[in-house]
């Protein structure tokens, strides 16, 4: 992968439904990521954001661009975070930034992002991610989408190569598409990740999900148990609950 400073470069390899998350769903979440064992005791963590950017995804990246600055502050007082955006578009297309340390640096990153048609590329993603991986740790990769139009054989062949990294997939799917959503639980599975579905009016719930994944990234699940302790809400005191 070519590396440049200021603009994202290309990686080597050339109708929505609505319907609100279950709460049984995002406990589901929550019990999967606190099960894990933390790939990281402190310091700074290192992410994969990546995305769908087809144009069925324009909402949920305007809703991304807004809410992933609450990563960063999620690991303030943990250590810290380093977040490599990857997205797909049009025909072909997908590109990964350079890796970035602070939320407006990938707020700048991401509005410079247009979303465009086409199909999904998520096996480039699984391959992009394994060759991070197999350079310098990667503690997690995040990936937003609501559709899949590969096979999901070939699919579960590079996730399987990713779990032998030890990079767990966190999928958060908007809509019901309902082979994506076989595709992604098997893909958390595979990695020992997280599935969890979202909707369109779940901007508080995916603030808070994003926010724990951050945490977990970068100081696993003692950090979880700090970083809930210090907010008394949301998915980080869900996630406490249930703790043994």
């Amino acid at each position: 992968m070519a590396a440049q400073s200021k603009t994202p470069v290309r990686t080597e390899e050339g109708a929505i439904e609505t319907t609100r998350s279950s709460g049984a769903e995002v406990d589901a979440f929550l019990t999967r990521v606190k099960s894990m064992t933390p790939t990281t005791v402190s310091g700074r963590g290192r992410l994969i954001f990546a995305m769908d950017a087809t144009m069925s995804r324009q909402p949920t990246w305007d809703l991304a661009l807004k809410l992933q600055a609450d990563m960063f502050r999620a690991v303030k007082e943990v250590g810290g975070l380093d977040v490599q955006l990857v997205y797909f578009r049009g025909l072909n297309e997908t590109r990964a930034s350079k890796w970035v340390g602070d939320p407006e640096a990938l707020a700048r990153l991401m509005a410079r992002v247009a979303c465009a048609g086409g199909f999904t590329q998520i096996r480039k993603v699984l391959s992009h991610a394994r060759r991070e991986g197999k350079q310098a740790k990667v503690n997690a990769v995040v990936y937003v989408g609501d559709c899949m139009e590969e096979d999901i054989d070939e699919l579960c062949a590079r996730a399987g190569e990713l779990a032998l990294l030890g990079v767990p997939m966190f999928l958060f799917q908007e809509g019901r598409e309902p082979r994506a959503e076989r595709a992604f639980k098997e893909i958390a599975r595979l990695t020992r990740g997280a599935y969890c579905h979202f909707d369109a009016g779940s901007a508080k719930q995916l603030r808070e999900l994003l926010a724990a994944v951050a945490v977990y990234a970068t100081g696993g699940r003692k950090a979880l148990q700090d970083y809930g302790a210090a907010t008394k809400s949301g998915a980080a005191v869900r996630l406490l609950e249930q703790l043994s």
